[in-house]
């Protein structure tokens, strides 16, 4: 069970975990780690598995897995009937108004849907996978150079779950670099996993950018597949300007996790967001919602 705190709310719920008898099997029996290690979290499987589900023949699965999982397509800018694949649904567009962007350039966006942990004042040599579990920011992207200018500063860590909107945006207007791959495996990052395979970050196959933004300096931007993540796409120009909330890309069908680090002082993350990740609890967050925000100019 995967308690998640509700922010409209003001209260929990639980997720609902797409494959979790599976994902418990998996991360949590010698069979399924033998399985796991041997094929699942293997580029062949993903890749597989994606084209699969870009198939028309995929489909078909559309109506079930809306209705198994209760999930809400309102503000989908495709109509049910004109969807071409499963992945043309995973990876549906959203109205501009089912995800309204706020007009205060002060105000912290979340890029995604998803659910967030935020972490202040960092230690990037003791980065927080799961309590007791960490790893390195220069691990994650294999660069000195630009790890040392996110010291003390903060971490957002987005985990997207399959009934999620799964395209990612920029968080502010600026501009963004080329983003770099770094290849890797596919382990799963839902909970389960995160707290029984180590440096599942950096295990996992990545992509990393540098946006520089108006209003809260540069920001390093990571992308991390995951399990049956077919590909991750990029869909904006490097180095030229776009606006906030513009789509940077989207991934494809499975869990994802989108990881943003901001310079020391550069933003407030807002308090309940704080005090649930101190509790271990993420926070469900909608694309274009306030989260903290801007707390100097550079």
């Amino acid at each position: 069970m995967i308690r998640i705190y509700d922010r409209k709310k003001g209260d929990y719920d639980t997720e609902v975990v797409v494959g979790g008898k599976y994902i418990e099997w998996l991360y949590g029996t010698m069979s399924g780690k033998w399985v796991l290690e041997a094929l699942v979290k293997r580029k062949m499987f993903s890749s597989l598995y994606g084209r699969l589900m870009d198939l028309p023949a995929s489909k078909k699965m559309i109506p079930s897995f809306i209705k198994d999982n209760s999930l809400d397509i309102n503000g989908s800018v495709k109509d049910l009937k004109d969807f071409e694949s499963f992945n043309d649904f995973f990876t549906r567009s959203l109205l501009p108004e089912s995800r309204p962007i706020p007009n205060d350039s002060s105000a912290l966006m979340s890029p995604v849907d998803g659910r967030l942990l935020a972490y202040e004042n960092i230690d990037i040599d003791n980065l927080v996978q799961v309590k007791g579990m960490t790893y390195t920011l220069g691990g994650l992207i294999g660069n000195g150079n630009i790890k040392d200018r996110y010291i003390h500063g903060t971490m957002l860590v987005f985990r997207l779950c399959p009934l999620d909107y799964h395209r990612f945006h920029f968080v502010d207007s600026g501009i963004c670099s080329k983003p770099r791959l770094i290849r890797g495996g596919y382990y799963s990052v839902n909970p389960v996993s995160l707290a029984r395979i180590p440096n599942v970050y950096l295990e996992n196959k990545r992509m990393y950018s540098l946006m520089r933004s108006d209003n809260f300096s540069d920001i390093l931007i990571i992308e991390v597949g995951a399990t049956n993540v077919g590909s991750i796409v990029q869909t904006y120009t490097p180095s030229r300007r776009f606006e906030r909330g513009a789509e940077k890309g989207y991934f494809k069908f499975g869990g994802s996790t989108v990881l943003l680090f901001f310079k020391n002082g550069a933003v407030k993350i807002d308090q309940d967001i704080l005090d649930e990740t101190a509790k271990g609890i993420e926070s469900k967050v909608l694309m274009g919602e306030t989260i903290g925000r801007r707390a100097r100019q550079d």
